[in-house]
């Protein structure tokens, strides 16, 4: 993937941000989930931020789309 990627959604459970990552992959758009769950071992954790979906920057309309979610600004990432 490129370096350039941006958040196309946070979701509250890993296991839904790898279904929306599915549709993704369906459509033919490459991503990724983030998520700080030691590697699935502690899903609990994921509570506290979340499970981010990624897509490459020039993907994020379009994954959007397939997602149906609106275009919203993302919070800068550090």
């Amino acid at each position: 993937m490129a370096d350039d990627l941006a958040v196309v959604h946070t979701f509250a459970t890993r296991t839904e941000a790898d279904l929306a990552k599915s549709a993704l992959d369906a459509a033919g758009i490459e991503g990724l989930v983030r998520s700080d769950d030691v590697a699935g071992l502690r899903p609990h954790m994921t509570f506290a931020n979340g499970a981010q979906l990624l897509v490459r920057v020039e993907d994020l309309d379009t994954a959007r789309d397939v997602l149906d979610l609106p275009a919203r600004p993302q919070p800068d990432e550090p």
